[in-house]
């Protein structure tokens, strides 16, 4: 029986409450803002199923790409939507048009974070785009191995821990499944944001959220609320999740990284594509596509005609979270403490940066000025 006693070790998957055979699993969130698994235990049979889905019970081993590719979408309009290169748009597309669904990350009514699925082009452009909230999976799994069990192709998008849960939660290998993970720098607590959207708000209906308007650069990216803009540098809620203030416990011990999640591809950002594909570098975003399988290869190679071999320990350099945990900041337990005080905007950077501060505030302007001057 799934019993978290400690929050750093449930990655809120939910692949536990969506295979248990009676239901007694329930996903249900913390005063923090996260979803952990509560169990009926006098529901339970004691079948262990909930066990044997758990990424962090069943951690799986490194996978070296077969290939890493640069590359970046050759419709500018597609492109400029995405938050780097528009590569998911590519290969989401050859799905739709072979039949396929597609599985991934939308933001609904309510601006909350929640996994869903897509049957045609249209219904892809919602999944588009960064959003930098932990999603709500919901009962997305069950509906994968539906479509699958009909002998259509699905493409699922997720998190690496989203993506292991998944191939936990299937177990047999699926002749029909594409697994694409997003480069995961950590998942913030859709409290928090709540929180930071209400104050942004102001009360009015917000039309419009966009964590990675490139307007004003890929590198210098904003966020956009609504009519309000900022620089990605001056939004405290990005503040607290670039500097890992407002992550899951788990993302600091991630059970999924470098393609133990057994994802068949991977995209990310191209960070450092001024250094490492200088020619090709216009600030309009550029993406890493890191293929793991054969079966992630073959459809990159029906999508993708224009991409450039790179090395994978380049791209990992500019872009770390590849393929190590987000580090616990010392004021970690600081600001949680503070956040059930006070609202996020009346934290003080300072004040939640604890005995880490100095070094934290400096990384923070060296990241700052490279994205200025670069």
């Amino acid at each position: 029986m799934i019993d978290v006693k400690d929050k750093s070790q449930c990655c809120g998957c939910g692949a536990c409450a969506q295979r248990c055979p009676v239901s007694c699993i329930t996903m249900r969130e913390d005063e923090n803002g996260f979803l952990y698994p509560q169990v009926d235990v006098d529901a339970c049979v004691g079948c262990r199923a909930c066990e044997q889905v758990c990424p962090f019970l069943n951690r799986q081993e490194a996978q070296e790409p077969v290939i890493c590719l640069a590359a970046a979408n050759p419709d500018e309009t597609q492109r400029k939507n995405a938050s780097s290169g528009g590569l998911f748009m590519m290969l989401a597309s050859r799905v739709i048009e072979q039949g396929g669904v597609v599985f991934g990350a939308r933001f609904n009514d309510a601006w909350d974070v929640v996994h869903d699925a897509a049957e045609t082009l249209e219904d892809l452009a919602p999944f588009c785009t960064s959003k930098y909230v932990q999603s709500v999976i919901g009962d997305s799994y069950r509906r994968a191995k539906e479509f699958l069990q009909q002998g259509r192709m699905v493409m699922f998008t997720g998190t690496p821990c989203q993506i292991a849960g998944l191939r936990l939660f299937l177990g047999d290998p699926q002749e029909h499944l594409i697994t694409v993970e997003v480069a995961c720098h950590g998942v913030p607590s859709p409290g928090v944001w709540r929180t930071w959207l209400k104050k942004c708000s102001g009360g009015k209906t917000v039309q419009h959220v966009n964590f990675r308007d490139k307007s004003t650069g890929w590198r210098g990216y904003s966020v956009l609320i609504g009519e309000n803009r900022r620089h990605h540098d001056d939004d405290d809620y990005m503040v607290t999740f670039l500097d890992n203030y407002n992550l899951r416990p788990s993302c600091f011990n991630c059970p999924s990284k470098n393609g133990s999640s057994g994802a068949d591809i991977t995209l990310a950002d191209l960070w450092g594509c001024d250094r490492i594909l200088s020619r090709r570098d216009d600030n309009k975003g550029m993406s890493a596509v890191i293929v793991r399988s054969d079966r992630g290869h073959q459809l990159v190679e029906q999508c993708v005609a224009d991409s450039q071999t790179v090395d994978y320990s380049e791209v990992v350099k500019y872009n770390p979270a590849l393929a190590h945990s987000a580090v616990r900041p010392d004021g970690y337990d600081l600001f949680w403490k503070r956040m059930s005080k006070a609202p996020l905007w009346t934290l003080k950077r300072y004040r939640f940066l604890g005995g880490a501060g100095l070094s934290a505030a400096m990384s923070r302007i060296r990241v700052y000025l490279h994205h200025r001057l670069h």
